[in-house]
This record gives structure tokens, sequence and C-alpha cells, in this order.
């Protein structure tokens, strides 16, 4: 078996910047991190041939990946009359809402966002969330019912109420 002694430690101290490049090259943070994934596991296969600074080596990685899916994708058109299915149903409603939620989210203290994001998209109870935090319960029960009342009275978040 190669030896790939420091691989780890390289892939804990690089991946950040690695990603960036990947991010330039394809202009999307899910390919990008496809992309980088890619090239770290055929880095890992290759890890013990590797003499030397091996981030020129990953980053050449990185490129030719890069260009093998840009020259094996396919980018012709057949027009038709008829469409090849219905069109989807329409979304910006549902991204009207989230960027209103959004909005009043930011509206609140930094540790009352942290209490309902934790407490609501993460779905911990209060408890944990107090643990996080490293406050007492009491802190974040308060901080969560004072966070409440201020979302309760947002206008933006009231025409959202009524318009559902």
């Amino acid at each position: 078996m190669a030896d790939r002694s420091g691989f780890t430690d390289y892939v804990e101290r690089h991946s950040g910047r690695l990603l960036r490049s990947a991010y330039l090259l394809t202009q999307d943070w899910a390919r990008a991190e496809d992309l980088l994934q890619i090239a770290l596991a055929k880095a890992w296969v290759a890890w013990g041939r590797v003499s030397g600074d091996p981030t020129p080596y990953i980053y050449r990685i990185l490129t030719n990946t890069h260009a093998s899916w840009w020259r094996r994708r396919w980018r012709g058109e057949i027009p038709t009359a008829q469409l090849p299915e219905p069109a989807g149903a329409d979304l910006t409603a549902a991204f009207d809402d989230r960027e209103v939620m959004w909005t009043a989210l930011a509206q609140l203290s930094a540790r009352q966002r942290a209490v309902v994001v934790l407490h609501y998209f993460e779905s911990l109870p209060l408890t944990q969330v107090a643990a996080i935090l490293g406050c007492s319960s009491s802190t974040v029960k308060t901080q969560h019912h004072r966070a409440l009342a201020r979302l309760r009275v947002d206008p933006a978040l009231q025409t959202l109420k009524e318009v559902r």
C-alpha cells in the first residue's frame, strides 16, 4: 500500500483554498464541491508518488478534471413544436416568502437569531440550544420569547400571513 501520510493534514489545511479555486472554475458551489472531491480522490490514489509540494499537482488535477467535464458536456439543442414536459410550478412565491423570512430574521439580535435558527431550522430543543450557546435555559427561553414577540409584530410577516 502506498504511503499516504500527510494527506489528511494537507486536505484540512488547503481544502478551503482549493474549493474557492474549484468554484472559480465551475461558477457553481455544488459542482465545485464535486470537482474538489473528485480531484482529492485522484490525488489520494497517487499521493505516495507525489514528491515535494503537492499543490501544483492537485491544481493540475482540478483543471484537467474540469476541462474533461467541459469537453463531455453536450451543448446541442433540438427544437420541437411541443414541449417535452409540462412547466413546473412557479417557485417565485416560495422564494419571496423565504426572502421575507430572512429579512425578518435579520432584524433580530444575534443571540435571538441564533436561538430561532437553532430551535426552528435545526430542530434542536431549547436545552440543547442553551448548551450550544453557553448560557442558561432561562436565558434561551427569554431570548426565544422576545424573538417570537418581535417576529409576530413584523409588518412583512403580517402581510405574509394574510396572503396565506
